[in-house]
Protein backbone atom coordinates (compact mmCIF):
# COMPACT_ATOMS: atom_id res chain seq x y z
CA UNK A 1 0.00 0.00 0.00
CA UNK A 2 2.59 2.83 0.79
CA UNK A 3 4.59 1.46 -2.10
CA UNK A 4 1.55 2.08 -4.33
CA UNK A 5 1.10 5.82 -2.98
CA UNK A 6 4.22 6.65 -3.38
CA UNK A 7 4.23 5.56 -6.92
CA UNK A 8 1.09 7.81 -7.37
CA UNK A 9 3.06 10.68 -5.86
CA UNK A 10 5.46 11.01 -8.41
CA UNK A 11 8.45 12.39 -6.61
CA UNK A 12 11.93 12.36 -8.36
CA UNK A 13 13.81 9.33 -7.42
CA UNK A 14 17.05 9.65 -5.78
CA UNK A 15 20.20 7.28 -5.69
CA UNK A 16 21.24 5.95 -2.36
CA UNK A 17 24.92 7.26 -3.16
CA UNK A 18 22.98 10.94 -4.50
CA UNK A 19 20.61 10.77 -1.62
CA UNK A 20 23.20 10.19 1.42
CA UNK A 21 26.04 12.68 0.14
CA UNK A 22 23.51 15.50 0.05
CA UNK A 23 22.46 14.71 3.63
CA UNK A 24 25.98 14.18 4.89
CA UNK A 25 26.43 17.70 2.92
CA UNK A 26 23.23 19.96 3.93
CA UNK A 27 22.38 18.24 6.78
CA UNK A 28 24.75 19.59 9.34
CA UNK A 29 24.17 22.96 7.95
CA UNK A 30 20.44 22.96 8.27
CA UNK A 31 20.11 20.97 11.45
CA UNK A 32 22.78 23.06 13.12
CA UNK A 33 20.21 23.50 16.14
CA UNK A 34 20.67 19.77 17.73
CA UNK A 35 23.97 18.03 16.92
CA UNK A 36 23.23 14.82 18.52
CA UNK A 37 19.55 14.40 16.52
CA UNK A 38 21.22 15.55 13.28
CA UNK A 39 23.36 12.74 13.84
CA UNK A 40 20.84 10.03 14.67
CA UNK A 41 18.64 11.07 12.03
CA UNK A 42 21.29 11.50 9.25
CA UNK A 43 20.66 7.70 7.79
CA UNK A 44 16.97 8.21 8.29
CA UNK A 45 17.08 10.93 6.32
CA UNK A 46 18.89 9.37 3.21
CA UNK A 47 16.57 6.26 3.36
CA UNK A 48 13.51 8.46 3.16
CA UNK A 49 15.18 10.38 -0.02
CA UNK A 50 15.84 7.20 -1.51
CA UNK A 51 12.54 6.00 -0.78
CA UNK A 52 11.48 8.66 -2.98
CA UNK A 53 10.19 11.04 -0.52
CA UNK A 54 10.66 15.05 -1.67
CA UNK A 55 14.29 16.01 -0.60
CA UNK A 56 13.92 19.19 0.10
CA UNK A 57 10.67 18.47 2.52
CA UNK A 58 13.25 15.65 4.37
CA UNK A 59 15.65 17.90 4.85
CA UNK A 60 13.94 20.91 5.82
CA UNK A 61 11.41 18.68 8.60
CA UNK A 62 14.54 17.15 10.07
CA UNK A 63 16.13 20.72 10.26
CA UNK A 64 13.67 22.01 12.53
CA UNK A 65 13.60 22.79 16.67
CA UNK A 66 10.73 20.70 17.33
CA UNK A 67 12.25 17.60 15.71
CA UNK A 68 14.68 15.46 17.70
CA UNK A 69 15.77 12.07 19.01
CA UNK A 70 13.29 10.80 21.58
CA UNK A 71 15.29 9.05 23.94
CA UNK A 72 13.32 9.08 26.87
CA UNK A 73 9.62 8.19 25.30
CA UNK A 74 11.39 5.52 23.32
CA UNK A 75 13.05 4.21 26.42
CA UNK A 76 9.62 3.73 27.79
CA UNK A 77 8.26 1.60 24.50
CA UNK A 78 11.00 -0.97 25.69
CA UNK A 79 9.58 -0.72 29.08
CA UNK A 80 6.01 -1.26 28.68
CA UNK A 81 3.76 -4.23 30.06
CA UNK A 82 0.32 -4.38 28.62
CA UNK A 83 -0.54 -6.99 31.10
CA UNK A 84 0.22 -4.47 34.18
CA UNK A 85 -2.65 -1.63 33.30
CA UNK A 86 -5.71 -1.05 34.93
CA UNK A 87 -8.24 -1.55 32.55
CA UNK A 88 -11.01 -2.44 35.35
CA UNK A 89 -11.35 1.10 35.67
CA UNK A 90 -13.04 1.58 32.72
CA UNK A 91 -16.16 0.11 33.71
CA UNK A 92 -16.56 1.67 37.06
CA UNK A 93 -19.72 3.69 37.53
CA UNK A 94 -18.25 6.98 36.82
CA UNK A 95 -16.68 5.72 33.59
CA UNK A 96 -19.54 4.18 32.44
CA UNK A 97 -21.75 7.51 33.26
CA UNK A 98 -19.39 9.81 31.52
CA UNK A 99 -19.81 7.20 28.35
CA UNK A 100 -23.18 7.59 28.04
CA UNK A 101 -22.78 10.87 28.03
CA UNK A 102 -20.49 10.97 25.50
CA UNK A 103 -23.10 8.90 23.40
CA UNK A 104 -25.46 11.24 23.57
CA UNK A 105 -23.23 14.45 22.72
CA UNK A 106 -22.14 12.46 19.54
CA UNK A 107 -25.05 10.76 18.88
CA UNK A 108 -25.60 11.92 14.94
CA UNK A 109 -22.30 10.49 14.52
CA UNK A 110 -22.46 7.56 16.53
CA UNK A 111 -25.89 6.92 15.15
CA UNK A 112 -24.02 7.48 11.00
CA UNK A 113 -21.59 4.79 12.03
CA UNK A 114 -23.58 1.95 13.04
CA UNK A 115 -26.27 2.02 10.04
CA UNK A 116 -23.17 2.59 7.37
CA UNK A 117 -20.35 0.43 9.17
CA UNK A 118 -23.00 -2.09 11.14
CA UNK A 119 -20.97 -1.37 13.93
CA UNK A 120 -22.37 -0.96 17.59
CA UNK A 121 -22.12 2.54 18.70
CA UNK A 122 -21.41 1.10 22.75
CA UNK A 123 -18.30 -0.20 21.19
CA UNK A 124 -17.06 2.50 19.31
CA UNK A 125 -17.84 4.48 22.29
CA UNK A 126 -16.20 2.16 24.49
CA UNK A 127 -12.75 2.01 22.48
CA UNK A 128 -12.88 5.70 22.80
CA UNK A 129 -13.47 5.74 26.75
CA UNK A 130 -10.39 3.25 27.00
CA UNK A 131 -7.90 4.36 24.40
CA UNK A 132 -7.97 8.31 25.24
CA UNK A 133 -10.73 9.01 27.67
CA UNK A 134 -13.35 10.32 25.53
CA UNK A 135 -10.93 12.28 23.72
CA UNK A 136 -10.02 14.38 26.50
CA UNK A 137 -6.35 12.58 26.68
CA UNK A 138 -5.01 11.88 22.91
CA UNK A 139 -0.76 12.20 24.28
CA UNK A 140 1.74 14.39 24.43
CA UNK A 141 4.62 12.44 22.55
CA UNK A 142 5.50 14.34 19.02
CA UNK A 143 4.79 11.49 17.06
CA UNK A 144 7.50 12.66 14.76
CA UNK A 145 10.02 12.20 16.70
CA UNK A 146 9.00 9.16 18.36
CA UNK A 147 8.84 7.11 15.20
CA UNK A 148 12.03 8.66 13.91
CA UNK A 149 13.71 7.76 16.67
CA UNK A 150 12.36 3.92 16.49
CA UNK A 151 13.12 4.56 13.10
CA UNK A 152 16.62 5.60 13.42
CA UNK A 153 17.39 2.14 15.62
CA UNK A 154 18.29 0.29 12.67
CA UNK A 155 21.43 2.14 12.99
CA UNK A 156 24.05 1.36 15.68
CA UNK A 157 24.66 4.82 17.27
CA UNK A 158 20.88 5.57 17.43
CA UNK A 159 20.21 1.89 19.05
CA UNK A 160 23.25 2.33 21.96
CA UNK A 161 21.74 5.50 23.01
CA UNK A 162 18.48 3.84 23.80
CA UNK A 163 19.99 0.70 25.29
CA UNK A 164 22.07 3.50 27.56
CA UNK A 165 19.18 5.09 28.47
CA UNK A 166 17.26 1.82 30.00
CA UNK A 167 16.56 2.13 33.57
CA UNK A 168 18.68 -0.29 35.02
CA UNK A 169 15.77 -1.80 37.48
CA UNK A 170 14.11 -5.69 37.56
CA UNK A 171 12.33 -4.79 34.03
CA UNK A 172 15.26 -4.25 32.09
CA UNK A 173 15.43 -6.76 29.02
CA UNK A 174 18.64 -8.69 27.94
CA UNK A 175 20.75 -7.01 25.45
CA UNK A 176 19.60 -10.02 23.28
CA UNK A 177 15.86 -9.40 23.97
CA UNK A 178 16.92 -5.65 23.31
CA UNK A 179 18.36 -6.38 20.00
CA UNK A 180 15.51 -8.77 18.54
CA UNK A 181 13.10 -6.32 19.44
CA UNK A 182 15.12 -3.59 18.38
CA UNK A 183 15.44 -5.05 14.63
CA UNK A 184 11.63 -5.37 14.72
CA UNK A 185 10.12 -2.06 16.16
CA UNK A 186 12.65 -0.03 13.72
CA UNK A 187 11.02 -1.85 10.60
CA UNK A 188 7.52 -1.47 11.93
CA UNK A 189 8.48 2.03 12.41
CA UNK A 190 9.98 3.25 9.56
CA UNK A 191 6.82 2.01 7.80
CA UNK A 192 4.99 3.86 10.46
CA UNK A 193 7.08 7.28 9.75
CA UNK A 194 6.19 7.02 5.66
CA UNK A 195 2.45 6.65 6.08
CA UNK A 196 2.94 9.40 8.54
CA UNK A 197 4.48 12.20 6.12
CA UNK A 198 2.66 10.62 3.62
CA UNK A 199 -0.83 10.97 5.36
CA UNK A 200 0.45 14.95 6.92
CA UNK A 201 1.30 16.05 3.23
CA UNK A 202 -1.84 14.51 1.47
CA UNK A 203 -3.97 16.65 4.64
CA UNK A 204 -1.95 19.42 4.68
CA UNK A 205 -0.82 18.95 8.22
CA UNK A 206 2.10 20.10 10.18
CA UNK A 207 4.23 17.17 10.97
CA UNK A 208 5.62 18.45 13.65
CA UNK A 209 2.59 19.81 15.61
CA UNK A 210 0.98 16.63 16.20
CA UNK A 211 1.10 14.53 19.51
CA UNK A 212 0.22 11.30 20.35
CA UNK A 213 1.05 7.81 22.53
CA UNK A 214 4.60 6.85 22.97
CA UNK A 215 4.36 4.26 20.04
CA UNK A 216 3.21 6.54 17.75
CA UNK A 217 -0.41 6.09 18.13
CA UNK A 218 -2.42 9.27 16.98
CA UNK A 219 -5.82 10.77 17.19
CA UNK A 220 -9.10 10.22 19.44
CA UNK A 221 -8.95 6.77 17.52
CA UNK A 222 -5.17 6.44 18.47
CA UNK A 223 -4.75 4.73 14.65
CA UNK A 224 -1.22 4.06 13.82
CA UNK A 225 -0.48 6.37 10.81
CA UNK A 226 -0.54 2.79 8.65
CA UNK A 227 -4.05 2.54 9.50
CA UNK A 228 -5.46 5.99 8.28
CA UNK A 229 -4.95 5.54 4.77
CA UNK A 230 -7.18 2.26 4.57
CA UNK A 231 -9.37 2.61 7.43
CA UNK A 232 -9.53 6.81 7.96
CA UNK A 233 -13.05 8.14 7.35
CA UNK A 234 -14.43 11.94 6.90
CA UNK A 235 -17.11 11.24 8.98
CA UNK A 236 -18.23 14.96 8.61
CA UNK A 237 -18.02 15.25 5.28
CA UNK A 238 -15.38 18.49 5.49
CA UNK A 239 -13.04 16.98 2.82
CA UNK A 240 -10.12 16.18 5.40
CA UNK A 241 -9.43 13.11 7.76
CA UNK A 242 -8.75 14.40 10.81
CA UNK A 243 -8.67 11.94 14.06
CA UNK A 244 -8.50 14.93 16.57
CA UNK A 245 -12.31 14.78 15.33
CA UNK A 246 -14.65 12.98 16.92
CA UNK A 247 -16.97 12.03 13.82
CA UNK A 248 -14.03 10.93 11.82
CA UNK A 249 -12.56 9.32 14.53
CA UNK A 250 -15.95 7.29 14.97
CA UNK A 251 -16.57 6.38 11.56
CA UNK A 252 -12.81 5.45 11.24
CA UNK A 253 -12.94 2.79 14.37
CA UNK A 254 -16.12 1.50 13.09
CA UNK A 255 -14.18 1.43 9.36
CA UNK A 256 -11.70 -0.45 11.12
CA UNK A 257 -13.80 -3.23 12.87
CA UNK A 258 -15.88 -3.76 10.04
CA UNK A 259 -12.88 -4.60 7.76
CA UNK A 260 -11.89 -7.17 9.86
CA UNK A 261 -15.64 -8.76 10.39
CA UNK A 262 -17.62 -7.05 12.88
CA UNK A 263 -21.18 -7.75 12.21
CA UNK A 264 -24.39 -6.77 13.47
CA UNK A 265 -25.63 -9.08 16.42
CA UNK A 266 -21.94 -10.80 16.73
CA UNK A 267 -21.11 -13.04 19.00
CA UNK A 268 -19.13 -12.20 22.24
CA UNK A 269 -16.19 -14.81 21.06
CA UNK A 270 -16.36 -13.54 17.52
CA UNK A 271 -16.68 -9.85 18.89
CA UNK A 272 -13.34 -10.29 20.66
CA UNK A 273 -11.69 -11.68 17.89
CA UNK A 274 -12.18 -8.83 15.85
CA UNK A 275 -11.44 -6.07 18.73
CA UNK A 276 -8.17 -7.91 19.50
CA UNK A 277 -7.20 -6.69 15.92
CA UNK A 278 -7.28 -3.44 17.37
CA UNK A 279 -4.84 -4.06 20.35
CA UNK A 280 -3.62 -7.40 20.80
CA UNK A 281 -4.30 -7.19 24.68
CA UNK A 282 -6.90 -9.67 25.88
CA UNK A 283 -7.35 -7.77 29.05
CA UNK A 284 -8.31 -4.66 26.50
CA UNK A 285 -10.73 -6.55 24.36
CA UNK A 286 -12.42 -7.88 27.59
CA UNK A 287 -12.94 -4.10 29.11
CA UNK A 288 -13.75 -3.05 25.86
CA UNK A 289 -16.46 -5.17 25.65
CA UNK A 290 -17.31 -5.27 29.06
CA UNK A 291 -17.62 -1.34 28.82
CA UNK A 292 -20.18 -1.84 26.01
CA UNK A 293 -22.31 -4.09 27.69
CA UNK A 294 -22.66 -1.68 30.58
CA UNK A 295 -23.43 0.73 27.42
CA UNK A 296 -26.64 -1.11 26.30
CA UNK A 297 -27.62 -1.75 29.80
Amino acid sequence: MIDDILQLKHRRFMPRGVAILLVLLVGPLVAAHAADSAGSFQALQARLIEDGFDSARILTLFASPDVSFEKGGVSAYFMHNEAKLNYKQFTRVWNVSSAKKYMKEHRQALDAAQQTYGVDKEVITAIILVETRLGTYTGKKSVINTLSTLSAMADEMPRQAIWENLPDNDRRMSRTQFEKKADQKSSWAYRELKAFLIYTEKEGMDPTAIKGSYAGAMGISQFMPSNIAPYGKDGNADGQVDLFVHADAISSIASYLKHYGWKPGISREKAFKVVYHYNHSKYYVNAILDVADKLKG
